[in-house]
């Protein structure tokens, strides 16, 4: 009889990483949960074999003690995802959004490091580290410098990490998402093409993970703008974005 999938997920409070939670603890995965949220975390881990841990993942140290006390609780885990994200509109002329750009580059390009580093010499041969990055990371948005340059920054950083953990055996699997039907993306005051909910995006990811895909864009619609943004040119994706609608500059809490 196979033991159970030890899976490593961030951002489990809500959103993305609680689905994926969800998904693999239905399937009898032994979890480690760590989000900023208790109730969130408890909310979640209902009816799960979950361990929890609150902790930010900018918080080095925090995240180092989650991984030590997982490994002591349940083992080296067979995934780690990094889902913990925030968006939130920025803009370079305000002072004032300085500290929220810190934020988003913060939680979203070293809370990968903070997730993945505590497992990496603990992951056997066949293990996956899974980043969350997003296809606003493929050209800068305006109104979301920010994110658009964290989430190009995560995808470029895990290549780096995909190609330094090959000869171990250790998988680094890239997912891009599109929209989320999530309270990130339920203040969007814009339309969102093929948005997914977290559910139909959590078993998209599943996929991904278990057939160890490099870099994936999901849904399959919105690989197809991704791949029309890329090699647009410079000047017909200014004359088209330059007037998008913009992002709420509130930072999330």
């Amino acid at each position: 009889m196979n033991e159970p999938l030890r899976v490593f997920i961030t951002g489990a409070s809500s959103g993305l990483g609680a689905a994926l939670a969800r998904h693999y603890g239905a399937a009898g995965a032994q979890l480690g949960l760590v989000g900023r949220r208790p109730d969130g975390l408890q909310d979640t881990a209902t009816g799960l074999d979950a361990h929890l841990y609150q902790a930010d993942v900018r918080d080095a140290a925090a995240m180092q003690q989650a991984a030590t006390t997982f490994l002591n609780e349940v083992g080296a885990p067979d995934i780690v995802i990094a889902a913990a994200g925030i968006s939130v509109g920025t803009l370079t002329e305000f002072a004032e959004d300085a500290p929220t750009f810190r934020a988003v580059m913060d939680v979203n390009v070293l809370g990968l490091v903070h997730t993945f580093q505590p497992f990496i010499d603990t992951m056997p041969p066949g293990g996956v580290l899974c980043g969350i990055s997003s296809v606003a990371g493929i050209r800068g948005l305006p109104g979301g410098g920010a994110y658009s340059a964290s989430k190009a920054a995560a995808t470029v950083y895990l290549e780096a990490l995909r190609l330094e953990l090959k000869a171990r055996g250790i998988a680094v699997v890239t997912v891009a998402p599109g929209y989320i039907d999530t309270p990130m993306t339920q203040v969007n005051p814009y339309a969102m093409p093929f948005r997914m909910t977290a559910p139909a995006a959590a078993d998209k990811v599943v996929r991904c993970i278990a057939r160890r895909r490099r870099f994936t864009v999901i849904p399959w619609q919105m690989a197809w703008v991704a791949r029309m943004l890329k090699w647009l040119p410079i000047p017909v994706y200014d004359a088209v974005f330059e007037k998008a609608p913009r992002k709420p500059r509130n930072l999330p809490t």
